[in-house]
């Protein structure tokens, strides 16, 4: 998939205005800047879900001057009505106490989990291939959607980092002809309990420590531990959240799940269980922890960034929407996996996910807060032709999700909030509440009635209603408990380790050591060894050997099954939009060689960022190098891969006193590099990202201590032939032969 649009001057996202601000304060009035191209806001309906035909910014601000709330000119915003200029500030400064009250309020209370999220609209278009399956109208062949879609973290507040080791949201709200369906997943297509009971549970064991609110955004810890070790069914998200799905490399790489097992019925009334899958068309990559750790604290806005900018830039991220199918048979099983678990997997090997539609996002929102924190997301939310199964977490969300949206959007009518509207009409009886912004009319929101004329009638399968599925219900005794089938927490962990590549493995090990070496509790770290021993002994003995503590025994029989390699990142090839390749150049290097890099870059689909010793540009001819990164604003974790053309000197801020990263000596030896140059190359080598160079880069790279030999490292080829070799590499994500298992 190549650029759809230019974005920013010359490909490159971030410029935050439409227009070029002026180094002076405009004085000339205006109307309002029209948002960015990238940039859009929610559908022009009425509460009720009419088209109403109008322009998007006639429901944003309007008019070249200040004004209040309820429109009237303001002459002044800087100072309160006061007794004299120095008197005492007047009670009756009515644009002051509005000023005031309304920042006061601002802030909405975050939600309790999924709280830090970055979002963007996009368009669903239906293959066709569901039709057997599912009467689903948006699933049609060719049928377009307009789609919100919202990824998360669990865990943090909205303050919290982007790239910390967390489970991911991936929420789409399909704005159907039918109605809004949403399907509210997860980067990981199991969850940490079976039943929504416990979820208060895992959530406050995962969250900070009540006593000291400490670590935010972290699994890291002895209450989190705790909980999954002794609540093992636990133990395949845990798995998941230790392998590196747990720090994905962007969203725009990331798989999304429905999780729960769905039921689908076509137009005959024939039904199917499912699984939701989102395939990206990018591939499945992640960081490795040290590339995690280091963008957390250098760009903590890492991934909503990426997403901005890869739509800024037109390399519109896209996910195939797939499904995994089962017989809907009253046992609800499939090759003797119980589908009501959401604890479980079906391995594709067994089960193929079959494509049925793809989304593209193409269109960043207009105003984080309407849009990305105000969207509503609900499981309930469903249209004909999609059900649910009595899966216990999935019957709990249907629950909690409406009960949060009540309380955090301050009434029952959050779905009047612009991105929450329906695109189908509205016609529901339901009166008043907080924040109703939909004008009724009629005297009789009830039915039957005669007053309005009947109206609103019913309306039966054959006229598009939604009906549910008529499932028998077995005679059964009301109790507390969880089927036999639930009790097996340890098969379906050793296949996901079985499935996984050695380095993979390795990166597992290291994310046990690390979070369980974070606890303080003996106790939790014996106990978490005893849980890895039941899944495999390489991986218990690698986690108890950087403990410190001995291996244990399995407690039951390792469980005998066969790997899925679908579940491993590695081996595979994937397309290279929206790649960042960093070139590192001073105004000596090979000028000529970064111009053709540049534009070859730009014409695959990628995004060059010229890394320089100042800001500004580089050569003084005809056609200047723009810089957008310096040595001082630039580290390696933004980068996919990094090309130097030739051996750039130090920058004139390469000052210890100035920044830490340039404290190194040889920044004043007269020829020698600067050391942050020398620190993003230590770094890309160490995360496996490949690295180029020509003009004389050989003696920066091996001050870097990069081996002009070593996998990945290219030299010796010209500025063509190294972009040309460092793009096959790309496809691979990382340069997986430079770890050693």
């Amino acid at each position: 998939m190549k650029r759809k649009n230019s974005g920013a001057e010359g490909g490159i996202p971030g410029r935050p205005s439409p227009l070029p601000p002026t180094v002076d304060e405009p004085t000339k009035p205006r109307e309002p800047l029209p948002p960015k191209p990238d940039q859009s806001g929610p559908a022009t309906v009425s509460p009720t879900g009419q088209e109403t035909g109008a322009d998007q910014a006639a429901v944003a601000q309007a008019g070249p001057y200040l004004t209040t709330a309820q429109g009237a000119r303001l002459p002044d915003t800087d100072h309160s009505l006061k007794a004299g200029s120095r008197g005492p500030v007047l009670l009756q400064d009515h644009h002051l106490r509005e000023k005031i009250t309304h920042f006061d309020h601002e802030r909405i209370p975050e939600r309790v989990v999924h709280a830090r999220g970055a979002a963007a609209h996009g368009v669903f278009q239906g293959y066709g291939t569901a039709a057997q399956i599912t009467k689903a109208a948006f699933l049609g062949k060719d049928v377009e959607t307009p789609v919100f879609v919202r990824f998360s973290t669990v865990l943090g507040s909205r303050g919290s980092a982007d790239t910390v080791r967390d489970t991911r949201g991936f929420a789409t709200k399909f704005y159907t002809t039918e109605g809004t369906f949403d399907l509210v997943g997860n980067n990981i297509p199991v969850f940490f309990i079976q039943d929504a009971i416990k979820f208060p549970d895992i959530i406050h064991a995962g969250k900070p420590h009540p006593d000291r609110e400490i670590p935010q955004a972290q699994s890291a810890h002895d209450t989190f531990w705790d909980f999954v070790t002794l609540h093992t069914e636990a133990t395949h998200h845990t798995l998941w959240n230790m392998s590196d799905r747990g720090i994905p490399r962007s969203f725009r790489m990331m798989e999304g799940f429905g999780v729960h097992t769905f039921r689908l019925v076509n137009a005959v009334g024939d039904t199917t269980l499912v699984k939701f899958h989102w395939k990206p068309k990018l591939g499945v990559h992640s960081m490795v922890w040290e590339e995690a750790q280091i963008t957390s604290g250098m760009d903590p806005d890492f991934h909503r960034r990426d997403l901005a900018d890869a739509i800024e830039a037109g390399a519109y991220p896209q996910w195939e929407l797939g499904v995994q199918t089962f017989p809907d048979t009253p046992e609800q099983t499939f090759e003797g996996i119980d589908l009501l678990d959401p604890t479980n997997i079906v391995p594709e090997e067994l089960a193929p996910v079959q494509p049925i539609g793809l989304l593209t996002l193409n269109t960043n929102p207009s105003n984080f807060f309407a849009e990305t924190e105000q969207v509503a997301f609900h499981p309930g939310h469903l249209v004909p032709g999609i059900d649910i199964t009595d899966d216990p977490l999935l019957s709990g969300r249907l629950f909690s999700y409406l009960d949060t949206q009540i309380s955090r959007l301050g009434g029952p009518n959050f779905a009047q909030i612009p991105v929450n509207r329906t695109h189908a009409p509205v016609n529901d009886m339901l009166r008043d509440g907080m924040h109703q912004t939909a004008v009724h009319r009629g005297v009789a929101p009830y039915r039957p009635n005669s007053l309005d004329g009947g109206c609103p009638f019913q309306a039966g399968a054959d006229l598009g209603a939604y009906v549910e599925v008529p499932v028998t219900v077995p005679a059964a005794k009301k109790v507390r408990e969880a089927p036999d089938s639930f009790a097996d927490h340890f098969s379906q962990p050793r296949r996901f380790w079985l499935s996984m590549s050695p380095v993979e493995r390795e990166h597992i090990i290291a994310a046990y050591s690390f979070e369980l070496g974070k606890c303080y509790e003996q106790a939790v770290k014996e106990r978490g060894l005893r849980v890895l021993a039941n899944i495999d002994p390489e991986l218990c003995a690698g986690v108890a050997a950087a403990l410190g503590l001995p291996a244990p025994e399995p407690t039951e029989p390792l469980a005998s099954v066969e790997p899925s390699p679908a579940l491993s990142q590695v081996g595979q090839t994937w397309p290279l939009d929206g790649r960042v390749i960093g070139i590192v150049a001073d105004a000596g290097c090979d000028l000529d060689g970064v111009r053709t890099v540049r534009r070859s870059v730009l014409a695959a689909g990628m995004v060059p960022l010229v890394v320089g010793p100042d800001g500004g540009a580089l050569g003084d001819g005809g056609e200047p190098v723009a810089v957008q990164r310096t040595f001082a604003t630039a580290r390696s974790i933004e980068f996919d891969a990094l090309l130097l053309a030739g051996a750039p000197g130090p920058a004139a801020d390469a000052i210890g006193a100035r920044d830490a990263k340039a404290g190194d000596p040889a920044a004043g030896r007269a020829g020698a590099s600067d050391p942050r140059v020398l620190l993003m190359l230590s770094e890309a080598y160490r995360h496996g990202k490949a690295i180029g160079g020509w003009a004389g880069a050989d003696d920066v790279l091996a001050a870097a201590g990069v081996p002009a030999d070593a996998p990945g490292v290219v030299t010796g080829r010209g500025e063509e032939g190294t972009l040309e070799e460092i793009t096959r590499l790309l496809g691979s994500h990382r340069v997986w032969e430079r770890f050693a298992a």
